[in-house]
């Protein structure tokens, strides 16, 4: 059978790699160019399909004539797409027999869209999951074939909880892919009235505002951590990145607290800050152009207000 790999990021690496490991034709893979602007600490698709001798292709478009022609010229039985940051137009997928399959970071139908691992984090999520479904024009629309469950720690940020979503995806495609292949894969309607959705996040969304719970503000911060952009609020005017930190039974708001004021600076530990509801313990920080620090590092006193 032949396939047409779409793929990016560490879980369509992953996921091309079982493919590989299990001697299946893949015709070509496509993929994206490395934005710059990125940084880029996942691995390389581009770099194992070429490794396997495997056509690569980058357009800036799949969905142009010239490329739907390519594509069709190769006439794969079956298409796949793993973290390809494009939705495939109805004459892409019109071209393979068995169809175009894609894996999404969700349990579907919550959170189609952009940046499901972020924002299960953000929004306090104790489960996620991966999705294999079929592709409509319709972003994350199409009926499903298989999820597998991930839990969600409290102590996980964005890069371990990516880390399970990539293990868990590389399984389902192991347990799911010989139905597929044999046109035996279930399609299982999603009930849109349950659906959820999200839009991309942007780094100003990271910006802290210190009337929310304690909770909420951690949430954020394990959410857009290392690798992602970060967390940010401001001192003296200074951009300040808050990337880790910590929920503590004993730290308290104090009586008449003003959100965002620094309550104490614990040796070894960090800075305890008033939030809305409850205190949070910042552990590690950054001054925007600077190295980052332990929170401590940062003198800030006992009584500064962070956020403006």
């Amino acid at each position: 059978m032949k396939i047409a790999v779409f793929a990016y990021h560490n879980i369509g690496f992953e996921c091309l790699k079982v493919l590989l490991d299990g001697n299946e034709e893949i015709v070509a893979v496509v993929t994206h160019e490395d934005d710059p602007a990125e940084e880029i600490w996942f691995q390389s698709v581009a770099e194992l399909a070429r490794r396997c001798h495997i056509p690569v292709h980058t357009p800036s478009s799949p969905n142009t004539p010239a490329f739907v022609d390519l594509i069709g010229r190769l006439a794969p039985d079956l298409i796949f797409s793993f973290y390809y940051r494009r939705i495939l137009s109805r004459e892409l997928l019109a071209i393979p027999r068995l169809g175009g399959i894609n894996l999404h970071g969700s349990l579907l139908p919550k959170y189609r869209g952009r940046s499901p691992v972020n924002w299960v984090l953000v929004n306090g999520e104790r489960e996620t999951g991966v999705t294999l479904h079929y592709m409509v024009e319709k972003a994350d629309a199409g009926d499903i074939i298989a999820q597998r469950s991930v839990p969600i720690d409290m102590e996980d940020t964005v890069l371990s909880l990516f880390r399970k979503m990539t293990v868990a995806a590389a399984q389902l495609l192991r347990e799911a892919y010989p139905l597929i292949k044999g046109g035996t894969a279930p399609r299982i309607p999603q009930d849109s009235s349950q659906a959820t959705k999200f839009g991309g996040r942007r780094p100003e969304d990271g910006k802290i505002t210190w009337d929310r719970p304690a909770l909420t503000i951690y949430n954020l911060i394990r959410a857009v951590t290392h690798p992602y952009p970060g967390a940010f609020t401001f001192y003296k005017g200074r951009k300040l990145y808050l990337w880790r930190a910590r929920l503590d039974g004993d730290t308290l708001t104090q009586r008449g607290a003003v959100p965002g004021s620094v309550e104490a600076v614990e040796r070894g530990k960090g800075i305890i800050v008033s939030t809305g509801e409850g205190s949070l313990l910042v552990t590690q920080a950054q001054f925007e152009s600077e190295a980052e620090i332990s929170a401590e590092s940062c003198k800030i006193p006992v009584g500064a207000c962070l956020g403006q």
